[in-house]
């Protein structure tokens, strides 16, 4: 059982930069695609950006294309989400997903979840 703890989540004025962490507790890591997602209020949870085992091929969606940048690092079994250019929109509970998958785009597609960190844009 894969478990995934995420960190860096936080209050950020309109415009600010945070950097979440997914820190995973197998070595199993380095072989399972890495997918953020997030869920606000009232919404479902919708996908934000993933990146495949080894990091060679990533997807963004198209809300934070340019803005978010995903990134890992097998030897830490770390997953990181650079965020910048934040906005009231990005406002949400963020989650790590793990997946056999080569680059889980669906929340359908992750095999372990973390317990999600929440991001907060002030206007």
């Amino acid at each position: 059982q894969v478990q995934l703890v995420e960190s860096g989540g936080g209050l950020v004025q309109a415009g600010g930069s945070l950097r979440l962490s997914c820190a995973a507790s197998e070595i199993t890591f380095s072989r399972l695609g890495i997918g953020w997602f997030r869920q606000a209020p009232g919404k479902e949870r919708e996908f934000v950006a993933t990146i495949s085992s080894r990091g060679g091929v990533v997807y963004s969606s198209d809300s934070v294309k340019g803005r978010f940048a995903i990134s890992r690092d097998n030897g830490k079994a770390t997953a990181y989400l650079q965020m910048n250019s934040l906005n009231a929109d990005d406002t949400a509970v963020y989650y790590c997903g793990a997946s056999w998958l080569l680059t889980p785009r669906s929340a359908r597609e992750v095999n372990y979840w973390g317990q999600g960190t929440q991001v907060t844009v002030s206007s």
